[in-house]
């Protein structure tokens, strides 16, 4: 509660509101307290990267022991994906009702508990069943998390914030590759699973250190909650800081009445926002994951290296995209967003176009060069997404919004590597390269014609809430209204 001079010249008390408190929120420096959370939320991301491209690494030595056909890897490959695609928007939609911690506690017991079980797999059918039952929880895991990393970032800072934060999901990927040199070969490919659950040790430090998101909770009408829980933020913030606090700056918010559903998605406000993230989703995790998940699999076959060599070659791979997230990191908040994914799909389609003219009489060398820049450019805009698409949302559905574009992008990745599989063993590899080229030009036309303009703005100012009354769905702002 705020005090403020009643025209008597008496106290009273006012109640605070949504715009309260997200304006107390993005006056906050960045300190440790903030580095921390993002750590501790980015520990479950990097596990998250770790348990989805596991599988691209374990394909190699299961071709061997179960003779796996062309059809059966995609198959493999696609079901963990394929939960993903369900788990994504339903903890999205559940992060709405019951609050992000809570349901960010529970992807992470989903994707360790059947990641364990993934270790004990003994044909192509159990191992597909528990990595789609594992996808649930790590479809639902990052969408929760960025959503929640988004809402605590101050807006000048945000895209660094949030991508030094997703950065932790190609540090994961390159950790797997690592790990799977020494681990497959030597402990079994077993092992890749069982390091893969250990994250359900970080439901015990989430649950003690990280805090409700105080947007969430004014967003619900527990302001009272919200108030509590920053008080004590901007305390140890100024403690950190060493400076007082600045005053917090008007913000036209609102305290919106209603649950926020998957409709609101299509409210005039934003559906051009959200067929915009769906398809930069889309485009940009069927060019990656299509890559990621096969190239382990390419080396192996069509230039007979070891699973050793195979394996190795890949984390060349990886530590690229390591590498682009962290240019990825510093530039985003340097560059307009249009300019910045339009760029990203432009210079990862003109490789592909050369691997294209040139797969037939490439060489191990020339392939793993020109798929990295490719996947270097386009890691920028897939994982820019988590930046972008947070921001292109009010509170009220932002995890529905997140989860509901992360889930396109596991139809992408369902579709890529089934496309790949299906050219291996039907057509050529160089078709493939040429549909992706296409896939990332349509990425950059999309962001051309749909793209809004979110760099260095308040989350409150680019996404106004939705309130549902009586007389229709109207923006509580007053800049949409449909009757």
């Amino acid at each position: 509660m705020y005090e403020m001079s009643a025209p008597n010249g008496s106290v009273m008390t006012s109640p605070i509101s949504a715009a309260d408190i997200a304006a107390r929120v993005d006056r906050l420096p960045i300190t440790r307290w903030h580095l921390k959370i993002r750590s501790i939320l980015g520990m479950a991301t990097f596990f998250d990267g770790f348990d989805a491209i596991a599988i691209a690494f374990v394909i190699p030595a299961l071709i061997q022991e179960w003779h796996l056909k062309p059809a059966e890897i995609g198959f493999l490959l696609s079901s963990g994906f394929a939960g993903q695609l369900i788990g994504a928007p339903l903890f999205g939609y559940l992060a709405e009702r019951y609050g992000r911690i809570r349901v960010l506690n529970w992807t992470i017991l989903i994707l360790s508990v059947f990641g364990l079980a993934c270790s004990f797999a003994w044909s192509v059918w159990s191992l597909a069943l528990f990595r789609f039952l594992q996808g649930w929880g790590i479809g639902g895991e990052i969408p929760v998390a960025a959503t929640y990393v988004s809402e605590i970032a101050k807006s000048s800072q945000r895209g660094r914030f949030l991508s030094l934060y997703q950065l932790m999901l190609p540090v994961g990927f390159l950790a797997a590759s690592v790990t799977s040199i020494f681990v497959v070969p030597h402990l079994g490919w077993q092992w890749m699973f069982v390091i893969g659950a250990v994250p359900a040790l970080l439901t015990i430090i989430l649950r003690r250190l990280v805090p409700e998101s105080p947007r969430w909770l004014a967003r619900n009408g527990q302001t009272i909650a919200a108030d509590r829980i920053l008080s004590k933020i901007e305390t140890v913030v100024q403690t950190q800081s060493g400076k007082p606090l600045p005053a917090p700056e008007q913000v036209t918010a609102s305290q919106a009445s209603t649950q926020g559903r998957f409709s609101h998605l299509f409210h005039p406000l934003y559906l051009k926002r959200t067929l915009l993230v769906w398809v930069l989703w889309f485009c940009s995790s069927m060019i990656l994951y299509g890559l990621m998940t096969w190239l382990p699999t390419i080396f192996r076959t069509r230039y007979h290296m070891s699973t050793s060599e195979a394996l190795t070659y890949s984390v060349a791979g990886n530590l690229v995209l390591l590498i682009s997230g962290l240019i990825c990191a510093i530039v985003l908040d340097r560059i307009a967003r249009r300019t910045f994914f339009v760029g990203a799909f432009v210079l990862a389609s003109l490789p592909l176009i050369v691997l294209h003219f040139v797969t037939k009489d490439a060489s191990a060398i020339t392939m793993m060069s020109l798929a990295a820049l490719a996947s270097m450019m386009v890691s920028f805009a897939n994982l820019g997404v988590w930046t972008y698409t947070p921001e292109l949302y009010p509170t009220g559905v932002r995890s529905i919004g997140v989860g509901t574009a992360s889930a396109f992008a596991r139809v992408a990745s369902i579709v890529g590597p089934n496309v790949v599989g299906l050219f291996m063993a039907y057509a050529d590899l160089s078709a493939v390269f040429l549909m992706f080229a296409v896939v990332g030009l349509v990425g950059a036309l999309t962001v051309g014609l749909l793209g809004v303009e979110t760099r260095g703005r308040l989350l409150e100012d680019v996404s106004p809430e939705i309130d549902q009354t009586m007389d229709g769905v109207r923006s509580v702002s007053g800049l949409v209204q449909t009757k």
